[in-house]
């Protein structure tokens, strides 16, 4: 696995957040997505919660 730095990390989950979630947003007009980054200690790196908010 490569070794990407926290600001490399919110750049690749904010690309593929985006390139995931322009189709949707026509079609869901309800609620709001929120990504949430958190460090997760078992893994020993960032990962990203994505939710719907109504």
């Amino acid at each position: 696995m490569t070794q990407l730095s926290r600001r490399g990390f919110i750049a690749l989950t904010a690309a593929a957040g985006a390139a995931r979630g322009l189709p949707q947003f026509s079609a869901t007009p309800t609620g709001r997505r929120v990504l949430t980054l958190v460090y997760d200690k078992s893994l020993g790196m960032m990962r990203a919660i994505d939710r719907l908010v109504p």
